[in-house]
């Protein structure tokens, strides 16, 4: 069955970033020139999704206006002669037809995805956490679980090798058996367990193919971790009903959920850019031959 609907979970408080995301979005930041949710939606659009539902919350307008046309910035540029960044500004706009869903209240990731029903009821769909930027140009993470839902049917989701001392930050599957090329059955799944209690070294990644039944399982899903409704606790549900795969994705992560992690991708990714790499390393370089005080 193809895959046309990718929804993004936006409508976070974002409150690692704070002052920053008191009314600027955490998917807004950026990542060297563009912001951390167009990576994901570039990756959607790539694996051939073409409507995208964002799941809103209050201080999440400045998403909207980013791919909202902007007339008067494009005659401005059009008038100046930049016909380069005039095409940019438009494709963004034109990347895909997007719809916005408020979320009312933060009630957790498995409640943000209950919001799509409305549009996503009937067929299955993709998920996609804008906090894990992934990137495989020749083939998108994404299109990767799209594939194996197309050859195999069912739920699927991106699988990530963990080590020990990062676990208890993620969901964690547990596999009945892996048939091919990092493709598992799942069987089972624990949100933020720990070490001990941890079914494997499998953690669940930002990106998902789900079945339409998830809706009904969300909406009976009574809270879990922190209070809120867990998408990972409706998907071990689900496993029991219906086939779940998960798989080892082929691709690089970065992690822009915090701090440290949107730093970290950034100098990566700037060191990775032939007009910025030298910056960085002269930055670096500079700071390392300060003298001692």
């Amino acid at each position: 069955m193809k895959i046309n609907k990718c929804v993004f979970p936006v409508a976070g408080l974002g409150t690692r970033f704070l002052p920053v995301t008191k009314e600027l979005a955490k998917e807004m930041l950026p990542l060297v020139n563009r912001p951390i949710i167009s990576y994901g939606v570039e990756e959607a659009v790539a694996s051939g999704c073409r409507e995208v539902i964002m799941i809103t919350g209050r201080a999440k307008r400045s998403i909207e206006n980013y791919f909202d046309r902007s007339f008067e910035l494009e005659y401005l540029l059009k008038a100046r002669g930049k016909d380069e960044l005039h095409d940019m500004i438009v494709k963004i706009s034109d990347m895909a037809e997007i719809l916005f869903i408020r979320q009312r209240e933060p009630l957790g990731l498995g409640h943000a995805v209950l919001c799509s029903e409305p549009v996503c009821k009937n067929e299955y769909f993709a998920v996609a956490l804008p906090d894990d930027v992934f990137l495989n140009e020749g083939d998108p993470v994404l299109n990767q679980l799209i594939r194996v839902h197309e050859k195999m049917g069912g739920s699927v989701i991106a699988l990530e090798e963990i080590n020990d001392e990062n676990i208890s930050r993620y969901g964690v599957a547990k596999s009945q058996f892996e048939i091919e090329g990092g493709i598992h059955k799942i069987i089972d799944m624990v949100e933020k367990p720990k070490l001990e209690e941890a079914p494997s070294n499998l953690a669940i990644m930002g990106r998902y193919v789900l079945s339409p039944a998830i809706f009904e399982l969300l909406r009976n899903q009574n809270p879990g971790s922190g209070g809120e409704i867990q998408l990972t606790d409706a998907l071990k549900t689900l496993c029991s009903q219906e086939p779940v795969w998960g798989v080892v994705f082929n691709g690089r992560r970065f992690d822009c959920g915090t701090q440290k992690g949107w730093l970290s991708a950034n100098v990566q990714l700037a060191l990775e850019d032939p007009e910025l790499r030298d910056v960085v390393l002269n930055i670096v370089n500079k700071e390392l031959n300060q003298p001692q005080s």
